[in-house]
């Protein structure tokens, strides 16, 4: 292969485009170095940036090469060799990007102090924050929900808000979408995404990196993304590539077409619980086959942004027809549309399944075999038929919550258009009377039911698909059970506007959903509370009731605190689970509720067709809507226009603030880092099963006035009304340490019998919380340690995850297996990941959490490399057993040495 300035000069060309005169770096002119047309899609776009910023430096031949051979032989093989990739810009949410700039303004303050010009800390790559975490489902059921709910969130967030406003003068290439306007996932594939992109005269794939692990719902769109955490998103902004393993990809075939009755929901679920069975952690799954043919972009964006629950770095569709319609009809310019085809056909990404295109594995679902289903009620892999609801959730009900099933009743007091055979059926369970309405509480009982999350409510067709049950349902006289709680919070306005045209607004409002707000709500854990007699109803009689949301997430704790059972499902079953007013039905059998007649009827009653639906689209989404919605999208309502804020290079730090304070990760760096040493004498402050989530180690619902947290903010002056999220004060390090560990669900084995964030000290030997024995710990000079199952650190892609274990004192985590995000952010703040060797497990080496470990890190410390362990019990014996290091990349070498990722750039940065 040739040197890289001659790789780069034969594969530059120049094209006539729509947009004029453009540079290219043709593909096709690395053929001789191995069989390009049969990359997977994904691959090319690495190798596009690869072979654009060729340097002979960060970027080399050698990186061209490896990705080259990716279509020669076997692909599993020649998966795992180290690439640079650079994404083309960044996309955050508020609760991730908020930490994100408060960390560039402490760089700043930091270069400052040692010497360095600050400006030098500026996003180099275009990058776009969306507010849309922040908002909470206060009210509902009425006209008024969107309004009240509005105002409280400007109440609560203006600091943040405030914040925010001064990074977007302060900072290049920064720019801030403000509240109530969507959600970052539905702008970015509705507005932000060009597929091509065109900078300083150069085309090149549309990619990305995004603050939030949905950040792949893009590639639906045929374009690259995935979620970072927030510390690797920075470095992005700051200019530095990627490092990555070149990843093994999926190939899965998709053939038919959907059944009458079955959804996008549905499907993606399915493919959920098929991939995370079959096992796709860290690779890139492709989807092909004749069941692309007719998949809409609003359908295989529902797919794509669930990679993270079926394990993927990403689910990715290429670019075809169908992408050109969207891009139509989302009023991208005519321009860009001709350019996306011209480019995607000359550099071979233009959807082709007559190519024979070489995966790792090749897999098959027959869309026909879909059929409809609800996932839950703890994980999104869990899938459950809707025809075996019943028997599955009473399954659960005797099972795993210990709770006796429902026996027959004498007549409970249930409104009387509630009184069908099923809910006869239920047991007794709590009375509550709410708003003159009197009515038992049992379990099984639907109290949340909410359409909800970017990933259904930017499909026009189950939204428009549920404003049609509803409308066939409130035509049968249905009306919602009254102890559900419901919403809407779409995704977009535009969501609006097609419900409103297709006159279906009014009918789903009957229904109690009402929009509450544009922005992510009950899928966060943003679901508000619930009305106290509810809640008490609940918590006084130790109630296991449900909801139902149309969201990608359902861990425990996340929905909402008194809710321990969680369904995701498709809009329209949203609609009905809200009509029946509880997961103990068998749709098939018993009816849904009665008529005005005392008439049963059934779900398939008033389902809606396919082809209805169908019209329904055709008729009332339109390209006028997209073009108003998001003419102004960057200047916001009039409360977003009166917020004043700081100016200048270096933000100022309000000492009174509990919302922005300056983290302390770079006070006292100095220029050169600290050898890599030995971790001597830890003790475990958290020892967990599998499947913890980034949930359970740092919370983004409600703070708990007798938590840590709740405590700081009270003895700071804030009531318990205005403690906000987590989430939201995810710009104070000061609560965020305090939240860490504090998910009300998280069963921690050192403090056994316990729930919540609880440890046993062994300073003192007393059981408290998390934060309180780490501050103990930190005053004696303990270092600490995590033990955990398989896949630690699932979920969401949140940095505070890593930040706050970090802050606490941990060193190591020692875990069966890393789920990706978790892993990378642990790297990027210098905590060191830890996996056991294959057949071992806590267990099995007898660990209980009470020993004192010794962690033999070398010095000179290689990718994967073996590190041995020595603990000692408390009897005195002592174990030793060796570890795999998950550092996997010699960059991410360098960044553990240096005590994180942003440490690295901040000295380079202040040598340069």
């Amino acid at each position: 292969m040739p040197n890289h300035a001659d790789l780069l000069a034969a594969a530059r060309s120049t094209i006539e485009t729509p947009l004029g005169s453009r540079t290219v770096y043709r593909l096709d002119a690395l053929q001789a170095h191995g069989d390009i047309a049969r990359l997977p899609y994904t691959i090319k776009v690495l190798l596009e940036s690869c072979l654009r910023n060729l340097d002979g430096g960060v970027y080399t031949v050698d990186h061209v090469k490896a990705l080259c051979a990716y279509g020669n032989a076997d692909a599993k093989a020649k998966g795992g060799e180290e690439i640079p990739f650079m994404p083309g810009r960044v996309v955050l949410q508020d609760f991730t990007g908020v930490p994100c700039v408060v960390d560039l303004a402490a760089m700043r303050a930091a270069m400052v102090r040692m010497g360095g010009d600050p400006d030098k800390v500026n996003p180099l790559v275009p990058c776009d924050l969306v507010i849309d975490h922040s908002v909470q489902v206060d009210a509902f059921n009425s006209g008024v929900a969107l309004t009240i709910n509005s105002q409280k969130e400007f109440e609560r967030n203006r600091e943040r808000y405030e914040f925010l406003k001064w990074g977007q003068s302060a900072l290049d290439n920064f720019s801030v979408v403000p509240p109530a306007t969507g959600i970052v996932h539905q702008v970015n594939l509705e507005h932000l995404a060009k597929v091509v992109w065109d900078r300083d005269g150069v085309l090149y794939p549309d990619s990305l990196v995004g603050t939030d692990s949905h950040t792949t719902m893009i590639n639906g769109l045929g374009v690259l993304g995935w979620g970072v955490g927030g510390i690797e998103a920075e470095a992005v902004m700051l200019g530095q590539p990627i490092f990555m393993n070149i990843p093994e990809v999926v190939g899965l075939r998709l053939v038919g077409r959907l059944r009458e009755g079955a959804t996008a929901t549905d499907l993606v679920l399915r493919v959920t619980e098929m991939l995370r069975a079959f096992g796709v952690v860290e690779k890139f799954v492709e989807f092909f086959g004749p069941g692309l043919a007719d998949m809409t972009v609003a359908n295989r964006a529902t797919i794509s942004n669930m990679a993270p629950e079926y394990g993927a770095t990403c689910g990715f569709f290429p670019v075809d027809e169908q992408t050109l319609a969207y891009l139509r009809l989302t009023d991208r310019s005519p321009a860009l549309v001709e350019t996306v085809e011209a480019y995607c056909r000359l550099q071979g990404l233009w959807r082709d399944d007559r190519r024979d295109v070489r995966y790792a594995t090749v897999l098959e679902l027959d869309l026909a075999s879909v059929e409809p289903a609800l996932a839950g009620p703890r994980r999104p892999q869990d899938l459950v038929a809707l025809s075996a609801m019943k028997p599955t959730w009473r399954k659960e009900l005797s099972g795993f919550y210990k709770k006796p099933l429902p026996a027959a009743t004498k007549g409970a007091a249930r409104p009387a258009a509630a009184a069908t055979a099923v809910l006869e059926s239920q047991g007794d369970g709590a009375p509550v009377m709410l708003d003159g309405e009197e009515f038992m509480l049992r379990h099984g009982d639907v109290v949340i039911a909410a359409i909800t999350s970017c990933t259904n409510t930017s499909n026009p067709s189950v939204m428009l698909g549920a404003g049609l049950l509803a409308r066939n349902a409130v035509a049968r006289g249905l009306s919602r059970k009254p102890w559900v709680k419901t919403s809407l919070a779409p995704g977009s306005k535009v969501v609006t506007d097609y419900l409103k045209q297709a006159g279906l607004m009014d009918d789903l409002e009957k229904l109690g959903f009402f929009v509450v707000g544009y922005g992510c709500t009950t899928c966060i854990g943003n679901s508000g509370p619930l009305p106290a007699p509810i809640s008490q109803a609940i918590n006084e009689n130790d109630l296991v009731v449900a909801g139902v949301l149309s969201g990608n997430r359902n861990f425990e704790g996340r929905i909402h605190a008194d809710v321990k059972a969680n369904y995701l499902a498709s809009p329209p079953l949203v609609v009905a689970y809200a009509i029946a007013g509880t997961v103990d039905i068998d749709f098939e059998h018993d009816p849904v509720g009665h008529d005005d007649a005392g008439t049963p009827v059934f779900l398939r009653d008033i389902w809606p067709t396919q082809s209805d639906i169908d019209a329904a689209v055709r008729a009332n989404v339109t390209q006028d809507q997209f073009r108003t919605e998001y003419a102004h999208v960057f200047e916001g309502a009039d409360e977003w226009k009166a917020i004043k804020t700081s100016t200048g290079q270096l933000y100022s730090w309000v000492d009174e603030s509990t919302y922005i304070q300056e983290p302390p990760f770079f006070v006292g760096m100095t220029p050169e880092p600290p050898p890599i040493g030995a971790i001597r004498g830890a003790r475990c402050l958290v020892k967990v099963g599998d499947s913890v989530t980034t949930d359970h180690i740092s919370p983004a619902g409600s703070i708990k006035k007798d938590s840590p947290a709740g405590a700081y903010l009270l003895e700071h002056g804030v009531p318990v009304s205005m403690f906000n999220s987590y989430g939201s004060r995810r710009g104070n390090d000061r609560v965020m340490t305090r939240g860490t560990f504090a998910n009300i669900r998280i069963r921690n084995q050192v403090a056994p019998g316990t729930e919540g964030g609880l440890t046993t000290d062994f300073t003192d030997g007393k059981v408290k919380p998390i934060y309180d024995a780490s501050v103990n710990y930190k005053a004696a000079g303990v270092p600490l340690v995590v033990l955990a199952g398989k896949d630690y650190g699932m979920g969401s892609s949140r940095d505070w995850a890593a930040k706050g274990t970090f802050l606490l004192g941990v060193r190591a985590v020692i875990a069966e297996s890393f789920e990706r995000i978790h892993r990378s952010n642990l790297v990027g703040m210098g905590v060191l990941p830890l996996t056991f060797r294959a057949g071992e497990t806590p267990a099995t080496l007898g660990l209980d959490g009470t020993e004192v470990f010794d962690i033999e890190v070398p010095a000179d410390l290689k990718p994967r490399q073996e590190v041995a362990v020595q603990v000692r019990r408390k009897d005195g014996t002592i174990t030793t057993f060796n570890t795999v290091a998950r550092i996997d990349t010699p960059v991410e070498v360098e960044y553990y040495r240096n005590g994180g990722i942003l440490h690295t750039v901040l000295r380079r940065m202040a040598a340069g």
